[in-house]
């Protein structure tokens, strides 16, 4: 059965609200387009135009800042149902780049279009900021993570989270789920130098917490991980618990 484009999206969005079929008819028709990109491909830069709002369909993406002598942070990754980036458009100009650590799919729609979305549905435009929100409480925990955590906890903790992320929208097989990540790209995501990753990876195996092999991460015993991150993951909001708006007769707390 084909996946229609917004489907891992409205997978994402109904952990905290239940969309009407009309919501998702209307965000699957949403789509005007879909543009396929290869690994490290800039997807948008600062100083495109930004008419669209892209949904990561299928690969793997990134936020990230360089300075002027080339250093890189990466502040973000983007999986299949996110969307990069919905407060972009509103700003007017980005500060930042956003690339494909993969090969990567996404769909476009039209900054219009989904501003006109939310303004006709209370639901979908609530689910859609909670998204939002959900992105900034990931930003604090991944500063807290660069500033305050070891090596092996900063790891330990981005790995937790991307298993979490991950199986929300159904990507996990057991414990096993894919993560095309270089040791470079790590180290500009946990602020390591990379023979620091080596280590902190060498570490985590040696304690038989995980193991990769290619692209595919594979955690070993998923508490024991979480503990050595100290890793909570009620910031990611992912319980299922659906919130809905006051006056639903379906309101649930």
């Amino acid at each position: 059965m084909i996946e229609l484009p917004a489907a891992r999206l409205i997978r994402k969005l109904e952990n905290f609200a239940e969309l009407s079929d009309d919501d998702k008819d209307a965000l699957h028709n949403a789509v005007t387009g879909i543009r396929a990109y290869g690994t490290h491909e800039v997807m948008v830069c600062g100083t495109d135009p930004l008419p669209v709002v892209d949904i990561i369909l299928s690969g793997f993406a990134c936020r990230f800042k360089t300075l002027a002598d080339g250093r890189r942070q990466i502040v973000a990754y983007f999986i299949p149902g996110d969307l990069c980036d919905i407060r972009i458009f509103l700003l007017r100009r980005m500060d930042h780049t956003i690339a494909t650590l993969a090969p990567t799919k996404v769909a476009h729609v039209p900054a219009g279009t989904l501003l006109a979305l939310m303004d006709r549905s209370a639901r979908l435009n609530r689910a859609l900021w909670w998204s939002t929100l959900v992105d900034e409480a990931v930003s604090r925990e991944w500063l807290v993570n660069v500033g305050q955590r070891t090596a092996l906890e900063r790891m330990a903790h981005l790995f937790c989270e991307m298993y979490a992320r991950f199986k929300a929208i159904g990507l996990v097989a057991g414990t096993r789920f894919e993560l095309p990540l270089t040791q470079s790209e790590l180290a500009d995501t946990l602020a390591l130098s990379t023979v620091h990753i080596n280590r902190t990876l060498q570490e985590l195996r040696r304690q038989q917490l995980l193991s990769m092999n290619g692209k595919v991460l594979e955690i070993h015993d998923l508490a024991a991980l979480q503990a050595v991150a100290v890793f909570d993951p009620a910031y990611l909001h992912v319980d299922a618990q659906r919130r809905y708006l006051p006056g639903d007769s379906r309101v649930k707390f």
